[in-house]
Parts: C-alpha cells; structure tokens; sequence
C-alpha cells in the first residue's frame, strides 16, 4: 500500500521544489546602494573628464646619470628639498682617485710655468757674470799681445808664426767673448714666448682635465632640479642604480605648494572646450570634497589615451585632449596620484545646438 502512493508523492514534492526554485530566481534583485553618491555638476552644459593630480612643476622622475653602486640616500618619502639638495650618492672611489692624478698634472704644469716666468734666477746671473768679464780680460789680453807684435819696429823681432798664433788668440777669445755676452744677454732675457705660450697651453689643458673629472665626479651626488618634496623612492643603500629612465623611477619629485590636474576630454568633445573655462573637481568617494580648479592651459597635442590601470604602456583605441587646472591644496586631502572627477563648462553639444538654431 506504502509503494503504490510512494512515487506520486516524490513526484509532487519534485515539483513543488522546482515551482519554489523557478520563483525565486525570477525575483529581480533590488538595486545596491552606491558606495558614495555620484558628483553632480553645477554648470549648464558641461564637459566631464577623469582628472589626475600632479605636481605643479610635473612630476619629475629623477634618474642616475651612469649606473653605480648606492652609497648613501639623503632623503626619504615626503621630505621636502631645495634645489641642489644632494638626494643620494654612488660610489665614487674611482673618480675620486682620477680627480687627485688630473690635480697632481695641473700642479706639475702650473710649477712648470711659474719656474719659466721666474727665469732667470737671481743666483745664476753672478756666475754668468763672471764667466763674460773673464772672456772679456782674455778677449783684451789677446786683441794686446796682437797690437803689441804688430807695432814693433824690427820685423824680425817676432816671428811670421808668431804673428799668426797671436792673431788666431785674440779672434778665438774674441769669439769666446761674445759668447759669454751672449749666454748672459740670454739669462737676463728670461723666458722665451713660444716657451710660455706652451706652458700656458698645457696648464690649460691640465685644468680642464681636473675640471672634467670634477665634473664627473660632482654627477656622482644626484641632486635635486627644483624646490619641491619626494613624492616616491625607490631606491635603498648599497643596491645597484641603473642609469637612464626606468618605470618605476628611482626618486619622483615635484613642487607641491600649488597641485595641478590634468584632465583627459574625449576628442568627440574637445572643440567644446575653451581656454580659460572654469572647472570643479571632486574627489572619488566623497562628493562633499569639491574644489573649484584654476585655468592653466591646454595641451596643444591631442593624444592617445593611457588606461589608468597603473601600467605605462597600456593604450586604448581613443583620443584625448589634455587640459590643465591648478588649485591650492591647502589642508585637503588630495594627494599627487589622485583620480578626480572633473566638469568643465563648456559650450552645449552639436545637437542642442542645431535645435536652438531651428
């Protein structure tokens, strides 16, 4: 009797608990409340756009100019810098032992030069000296023992030989004479020109070497280009900084006293856009947080868009006009990085228009 009425009672139950399935899955869900409600424009006709927070100056990723060994960073994240601040250092060892050698040369030039311009040396004149009045007293002893032989009365008093050798003795001294004068004329002279235009030559060139390696040596502590605060480091002692530009940065910096946003408007609108349009911001999340932006300018290049989703090489198939506002941040909590939702009054669209003009 039980298995006579057993399968029509499963069979009611299956369909009873398909009928309560069906019914509920047919409920349609209500509606999620919004995390935050969505900004609502104050302007007529508007253009909307996401907006980005950067620094005034653009944010500026500080690169190594050679690739080197990190000694020392200087700075840390939110510390706020002044223009030729150091912010870290590579190894330098090498340059440094290259500056000391580069200064070494400059100083063997610069000794070489002052030697030349102190010529001649006062106690080498003396001996100089002396050398030319002993040439002279031979010079005149000969010219006199010449004069001598010459003047005698009786022709063979002195030989013919005689009278050769004598004169032969006064040119020789003679020679030896102006010799001496010579080598003195030469001592009191002092330096020759083309001798001190070469010494100068390469004093000139030894200082540009130290210069060079000073230089090279002064790229090893990289400093910063403007007043502004460290936005984002990524760089730690003793790891190994590669030059060039690299994503991420090694240090991003910028000038925070006056934040801008940089506003992407789709080219479909971007004729609608005007210099000098006012604009408001508000922040993602929170509605109440409304800033008013300042005009800057336009970028007069309309680019392709760049995906927001933090990876620099992502593209989308759209173009954007980029337009700049400024606002103070003041006690705001509004951070470089930051999306912001922008409406910019604009003029109305092309189909409000040609009904207006009907």
């Amino acid at each position: 009797m039980i298995a006579r009425w057993l399968l029509p009672l499963l069979a009611l139950a299956g369909l009873v608990l398909a009928v309560t399935v069906t019914a509920r899955g047919a409920r349609v869900p209500p509606d999620a409340a919004p995390v935050a409600a969505p900004p609502q424009s104050s302007f007529v006709t508007h253009v909307a756009g996401a907006g980005l927070i950067e620094a005034r100056s653009e944010n500026i990723a500080v690169a190594s100019p050679v690739g080197g060994l990190v000694l020392a960073v200087r700075v840390a994240a939110g510390d706020d810098v002044r223009a030729g601040d150091v912010l870290f250092e590579l190894d330098a060892r090498v340059p440094q032992a290259q500056l000391a050698v580069r200064q070494a040369e400059e100083q063997a030039a610069r000794a070489a030069l002052e030697r030349l311009l102190a010529l001649p040396r006062p106690e080498d004149v003396p001996p100089a000296e002396a050398r030319a009045a002993a040439a002279r007293a031979v010079a005149e002893d000969a010219r006199q023992q010449h004069a001598i032989a010459r003047s005698l009365a009786d022709s063979r008093a002195v030989s013919a030989e005689m009278l050769v050798v004598r004169s032969a003795a006064e040119a020789r001294t003679s020679a030896e004479l102006a010799a001496a004068e010579a080598e003195l004329a030469l001592l009191r002279a002092g330096s020759w020109e083309p001798e001190l235009a070469e010494a100068r030559a390469a004093l000139a060139a030894a200082q540009a070497r130290v210069a060079e390696a000073q230089a090279e040596l002064d790229r090893l502590a990289v400093r910063a280009p403007v007043d502004g605060r460290v936005l984002r480091l990524n760089l730690r002692p003793g790891e190994y900084a590669v030059a060039g530009r690299l994503d991420p940065p090694l240090l991003l910096l910028g000038d925070v006293t006056r934040l801008h946003v940089r506003v992407d408007v789709d080219e479909n609108d971007a004729w609608r856009v005007r210099a000098g349009a006012r604009a408001q911001a508000f922040a993602r999340g929170n509605t109440e947080l409304a800033v008013p932006l300042e005009f800057v300018r336009l970028e007069p290049w309309v680019l392709p868009k760049r995906s927001l989703t933090g990876d620099s090489s992502e593209r989308v198939d759209t173009r954007v006009l980029q337009v700049l506002f400024a606002f103070d941040p003041g006690d705001l909590p509004l951070y470089v990085g930051q999306q912001l939702d922008v409406f910019i009054e604009a003029g109305p669209p092309a189909a409000a228009g040609t009904e207006a003009a009907r």
